[in-house]
């Protein structure tokens, strides 16, 4: 009997490393890396943004 039923089995975390070899993955799986990749980049694009107001905020302070 195995420990684990199927449904309790820790979910592995995808990850993605650039320059991965993409052929041994399925239609979904390359889907589900796009959508984590698409996340990711949403992500840095908002943290860009908040460095670039807070840079202008400074800048406006010390009047560069």
């Amino acid at each position: 009997m195995p420990i684990f039923d199927e449904d309790e089995r820790p979910k592995k975390k995808i990850a993605h490393e650039i320059g991965q070899d993409l052929s041994l993955l399925s239609v979904d799986e390359l889907m589900a890396r796009v959508a984590l990749l698409q996340d990711e980049i949403k992500r840095l694009e908002a943290d860009m943004v908040r460095k670039r107001d807070k840079r202008a905020a400074a800048d406006q302070f010390f009047k560069r």
